[in-house]
């Protein structure tokens, strides 16, 4: 055993909503995907299509994605933060997402909340932090799937809902 381990620090993993605690600092950051579920995935490529196809016998030009674009997700920021509370104990939280560099110093006294991640291997991770030296809340924002798709090919998949609901309602009435 060497010296590092001896007086390596000891990082714990809390379990409550709420941690208030000094801003000790982040830590290196990573990229992390997210996979969009095939059905979503799926229902909105194939409303798109409808949309698509309708849009090229009119000669116009719509965005194409494949499928498997549309699986891979977006890829979000995840930095681990720590802190450290009275009794001198350091955790460790995730923060999907990005803040000012601005808004945290480290010896800030900060009030965290947090949710438990899908997989109990990770830390908790952060939704919303109190800077209580500056009395600013903070919110991280990261990526959703719905932004991922982009506006272009949701608006497709809504006028392939519709060009399908019209093609239906002439089939049966």
């Amino acid at each position: 055993m060497d010296d590092t381990e001896l007086h390596r620090e000891r990082i714990l993993r809390h379990v409550s909503p709420i941690i208030t605690g000094r801003f000790v600092g982040f830590q290196t950051s990573y990229t992390r995907e997210v996979r969009i579920g095939r059905p979503v995935a799926l229902a909105v490529f194939l409303l798109a299509g409808i949309a698509q196809m309708i849009g090229s016998l009119l000669r116009m030009s719509p965005a194409r994605r494949t499928l498997k674009e549309l699986r891979k997700g977006p890829e979000f920021l995840v930095t681990p933060v720590r802190l450290r509370d009275d009794l001198g104990q350091t955790y460790e939280i995730e923060m999907h997402g990005q803040l000012p560099q601005s808004a945290l110093h480290r010896g800030d006294l900060v009030q965290v909340r947090t949710e438990p991640q899908p997989d109990p291997t990770l830390p908790v991770r952060l939704l919303q932090v109190v800077n209580l030296t500056t009395m600013q809340p903070l919110t991280p924002r990261i990526p959703t799937q719905w932004s991922h798709m982009g506006p272009a090919l949701l608006i497709q998949a809504a006028l392939g809902v519709t060009i399908f609901g019209l093609v239906m309602a002439v089939w049966l009435g």
